[in-house]
């Protein structure tokens, strides 16, 4: 089998095992040739309250240009943080520009969690978020972003399947085909749910949580999630793939002294 090209388009944090730094080493480890454009250059992760971050927008303004003259080409992109609205049109034209030469876009609405917005993230974040959204082929934020996405009320203990399928489909009116939301308790179980458009087919998978709290572990789900999807698995497979990959690496990892830094994944790739 073939592998495919794919390009991350996501922040670069200067200390911590997040975002391009967590999933560039997975989707090459992989097989799949990986190339990068930052969004932003981040100090460290922002769970340590403070931080430093430098917009790449102007920087990506130059960079499209030159790919198109050189006729650069990627089977996927995969994008994460971004850090303006006008950086989200951008990099979105981009993106549907490049849908039409067959290209898969997977986006990760990365906002917020456990019912909040990140430190540093900001209301007009949520619009760039939707304008994304409108030319994926998968989204897969957590409940916290979907719910930021869809202006749906955040409830603590979670939702009923019912309510499951309705923020699914408020997430495909935005405009993405298939969605997953991640971290979602549907009737009180940690679950993922998800659409798949081309079976045309909803379905919830059930996990077990271990009760610790590391950044990157959405950057670590998305990369195995999007490797085994260009290995031509199915959607329902290649998120129990992920699934099961994040909580043998966080119970590997729970008893880190600092666990702000992130996970030290280049030592479990072979979990993967």
């Amino acid at each position: 089998m073939s592998k495919k090209q794919i390009l991350l388009i996501n922040d670069i944090a200067g200390y911590g095992k997040v975002a391009t730094a967590a999933m560039l080493p997975i989707l090459s480890y992989m097989g799949h040739p990986t190339y990068n454009l930052p969004t932003a250059l981040v100090s460290n992760t922002l769970d340590y309250g403070k931080f430093n971050i430098l917009e790449t927008t102007d920087y990506i303004k130059g960079v499209f240009p030159v790919w198109k003259e050189l006729g650069f080409r990627y089977d996927a992109i995969a994008t994460g943080f971004i850090a303006s609205e006008q950086q989200a049109k951008i990099v979105a034209d981009y993106c549907r520009e490049q849908a039409t030469m067959g290209t898969a876009v997977y986006v990760d609405p990365i906002m917020g969690d456990e019912g909040k917005l990140y430190n540093g993230v900001t209301p007009a974040t949520i619009n760039s978020m939707r304008e994304m959204i409108s030319v994926a082929d998968l989204c897969f934020p957590n409940f916290t972003e979907a719910c930021y996405l869809t202006s749906f009320i955040y409830k603590e203990e979670g939702v009923t399947k019912e309510e499951g399928r309705v923020l699914l489909d408020k997430l495909r009116g935005i405009g993405a085909k298939s969605v997953l939301i991640t971290s979602i308790p549907v009737n009180g179980q940690p679950s993922v749910i998800g659409y798949n458009h081309k079976e045309d087919r909803y379905f919830e998978l059930a996990y077990n949580e271990i009760p610790v709290h590391f950044p990157g572990t959405g950057d670590i789900f998305s990369a195995i999630l999007i490797g085994h999807l260009l290995n031509e698995e199915s959607l329902t497979d290649s998120t129990q793939r992920a699934i099961d990959s994040v909580y043998k690496l966080i119970d590997l990892n729970k008893d880190n002294e600092d666990k702000n830094r992130g996970i030290p994944l280049e030592r479990y790739l072979n979990i993967l």
